[in-house]
């Protein structure tokens, strides 16, 4: 099954994260590359390059670009997702993280599990806004668009 071998972020310009976002990037970096299902379909009648692939993530004039090549360095494919369609969704996420790391330090288990609860609520709600804005341009499973979309609200946390 083709799939992310590497994946950069093009995090250059941005602010650094906070320790909580950092880890956030990491934990969803690893678990992506452990184990991740991304297909280039076939698009206007041409097969595209098979993977493994290398995909680059970048925000660029106010758009999400997907860069893919194969491992081999060929181009594989490009994408340029419009960041409205996330804008909300990544708001709200950052909104119930933050009371989520908040809540950790302070809590009882039960309340930071009913906020862990919404927190998964909506990083769901994010994954499939990402799976519907790469129809037709990339198949992904659930727990691969759940990964990238936390590794997109890394690229908001600056932008």
């Amino acid at each position: 099954m083709p799939s992310i071998s590497h994946i950069v972020l093009d995090d250059a310009n941005l602010p650094p994260p906070t320790p909580e976002i950092e880890q956030e990037r990491k934990v969803a970096m690893f678990d992506l590359l452990e184990k991740n299902t991304f297909v280039l379909p076939t698009r206007d009648g041409r097969e595209m390059p098979a993977g493994p692939y290398h995909v680059g993530l970048s925000i660029r004039e106010k758009r999400l670009v997907f860069d893919i090549t194969t491992e081999a360095a060929e181009k594989a494919a490009e994408f340029h997702l419009s960041l409205g369609p996330f804008r909300q969704v990544v708001k709200d996420y950052f909104q119930i993280c933050e009371s989520y790391f908040d809540a950790v330090k302070n809590m009882p288990p039960s309340q930071i599990e009913t906020i862990d609860m919404a927190r998964r609520g909506i990083h769901n709600e994010g994954s499939r806004v990402l799976q519907e804005r790469l129809e037709g341009k990339a198949e992904i499973d659930t727990d691969t668009a759940r990964r990238l979309f936390t590794l997109i609200c890394v690229l908001h946390f600056g932008a």
